[in-house]
């Protein structure tokens, strides 16, 4: 490689048929040919590896080849790009030919840079994949090394860039050292979310995909991404909550999402009337929800007669199901409280409701009947007598209905 800008450059200046300025276009040309050449020359080869590759088990020579395509090409044409710079310069005198070392240097670093990220991508799909893996990886946990390495690639490419322009690297840690200091302090929110994101990788309270609820504050949803700095958490009103990482050390966090049953907790009434029949229902319930299919019956299972309540006799149900999606859960705590309703009719009892019951005293009864059994007796001697006619309570109505009986005279006192 070092030596063919040499013979080509001794071929320039021994050919004498041309003019050096053709002769220097003609090979620099041919130079960019023969590079087009080979970067597609080596992009079929490395095309066809891949399928033949596809057809194995080993998923990662798939994955070395796939980064490696487009960094491979890249490279070529670096080469042959490099190479024709460098003929160029040494027949012109233009300035941007001087870079040209600089350039290759820095390309070479980048095209290791882009091996290596897309490398890192691949691996990330493949262990996270439960396609491709038996075993996949915890998604979370892959893209917390994926986004590592691809911190070290970073940091390692930018101290080499520094060093390959002349930079001291050992000032340049240095100065870390001592800004470092004064930017944690600048940052210490920024710093403090990055460490609480970090504990969070480690910990592994949720991942993504994830239905999280905090006791302490009003957060509560499903985890759609897991940052250094930020989680996003998509609510279920479908609005997106940006939750700093730092909250997270703060403040506890129920994962529902691990739960391995959903609970049914209810209290059922029935009325006092059914009392005799309180056996009976508590069994059948029992029973039924020993044998139904969507009950684990291997968790706690409760029924039993719980306290003589206002307006009702309470039965407490307390029991579990297998499933914890949440729309099944609720199909099937549906199809329970139904069959409770249906052996509770079963034996002629009904569901009790709010109802208020008014005992009257017998002195009080007494008293009523007396009062009604003396108006009769009035009433009956009255008739005995021939006074048909309704009493008045002052003279004048009397007066006035003896001399036109035909007409109205219902007074104030009887309209009130």
């Amino acid at each position: 490689m070092e030596e063919a800008p040499e013979r080509l450059s001794r071929w320039i200046e021994n050919y004498s048929l041309l003019s050096q300025e053709w002769r220097v276009a003609i090979v620099v040309f041919a130079l960019v040919l023969i590079t087009a050449i080979i970067a597609f020359v080596i992009s079929r080869i490395i095309a066809r590896l891949e399928a033949k590759f596809s057809t194995t088990n080993n998923l990662w020579d798939d994955a070395l080849l796939h980064a490696l395509r487009k960094p491979a090409i890249g490279f070529v044409w670096l080469q042959g790009v490099y190479w024709a710079a460098a003929l160029a310069h040494r027949y012109s005198e233009a300035e941007i030919f001087k870079a040209n070392q600089t350039v290759l240097k820095l390309g070479l670093i980048w095209l290791l840079v882009w091996f290596l990220w897309g490398f890192i991508k691949q691996g990330e799909k493949i262990l996270a994949s439960p396609v491709k893996m038996r075993k996949p990886m915890d998604y979370t946990t892959v893209m917390a090394v994926s986004k590592l390495a691809r911190a070290v690639v970073f940091i390692t490419a930018a101290l080499i860039i520094m060093q390959s322009l002349g930079y001291s690297i050992s000032g340049v840690l240095a100065f870390g050292g001592v800004g470092g200091i004064a930017i944690g302090f600048a940052a210490k929110d920024l710093l403090a979310n990055f460490f609480g994101g970090l504990m969070v990788y480690m910990d592994r309270p949720f991942k993504v995909g994830d239905w999280i609820r905090s006791p302490d504050q009003e957060i509560e949803g499903t985890v759609e991404h897991i940052g250094w700095r930020l989680t996003t958490i998509r609510t279920f009103d479908k609005r997106p909550l940006y939750v700093p990482n730092a909250v997270f050390t703060q403040i506890s966090v129920e994962n529902p999402s691990r739960m391995t049953n959903r609970r049914i907790d209810e209290t059922i009434g029935i009325r006092y009337l059914d009392v005799s029949e309180m056996s009976s229902i508590v069994h059948d319930i029992r029973t039924m929800l020993e044998t139904h299919e969507e009950i684990d019956s291997e968790q706690t299972l409760i029924v039993n007669f719980l306290k003589f309540n206002d307006s009702s006799l309470d039965i407490m149900i307390y029991t579990f199901t297998k499933t914890v999606e949440w729309v099944k859960y609720h199909a099937i705590k549906q199809d329970v409280l139904l069959q409770i309703s249906e052996i509770i009719n079963s034996y002629g009892a009904e569901v009790a409701f709010p109802t208020r019951t008014l005992h009257v005293a017998d002195t009080i009864r007494l008293d009523a009947m007396r009062q009604e059994k003396d108006a009769s007796r009035d009433e009956d001697e009255r008739r005995s007598k021939g006074e048909d006619r309704p009493s008045y309570r002052d003279e004048d109505a009397i007066e006035n209905y003896e001399n036109n009986p035909k007409a109205d005279h219902t007074t104030q006192g009887d309209a009130d």
